[in-house]
């Protein structure tokens, strides 16, 4: 009897350690946010965060042509700065940062609601592997995509606290 119970204990413990692994091995799939811009009446884009927080974009519009510097507006919640200021930075198509500055607030930032940011981020070398390529029109289209990303100051480092906005844009050449 007793030989019978350590092996229904055993195989118990083996199922339990197997439903739990289970548990674990499947996280719920969660879908990140889709950014759907809204064009309102004054010209901004509205977007959402990857953490669902409304941001209103004045420049740069979704997937315009840009050059240096560029002219970075538009409204963001108060909870995004630290110091009346938070990070903006281009990146190519293949995610390298090319240049990082900063979005500052235009009036008191010390409030939940949105407030009005500006910044000004200067770039160079956009495209550094094409310098030997004499007809500028024959570079790849993906070569010309880039994004500016809008980040959440966080200084406390902590992940939960991190939220960003990626905006597509296109490098003129």
């Amino acid at each position: 009897m007793s030989h019978f119970i350590r092996v229904a204990l055993i195989v118990l413990i083996l199922l339990g350690a197997f439903f739990v692994w289970r548990q674990m091995s499947v996280s719920p799939q969660t879908t990140p946010p889709v950014e759907v811009p809204v064009v309102v009446e004054n010209g901004e884009e509205a977007f959402t965060s990857e953490r669902g927080v409304s941001l209103f974009v004045t420049l740069p519009l979704k997937n315009s042509l840009v050059t240096s510097p560029l002219k970075v507006t538009g409204t963001a919640p108060g909870t995004w700065y630290f110091e009346a200021s938070f990070p903006i930075i281009i990146v190519n198509w293949d995610g390298l940062i090319i240049a990082q500055g900063y979005a500052t607030a235009q009036t008191d930032w010390m409030t939940p609601d949105q407030v009005p940011f500006e910044g000004t981020i200067e770039f160079t070398d956009i495209l550094p592997l094409t310098k030997e390529i004499e007809d500028p029109n024959s570079l790849q289209s993906f070569m010309k995509k880039g994004a500016l990303i809008l980040q959440k100051d966080n200084p406390s480092g902590l992940p939960e606290n991190d939220d960003a906005l990626e905006i597509p844009i296109l490098f003129a050449q």
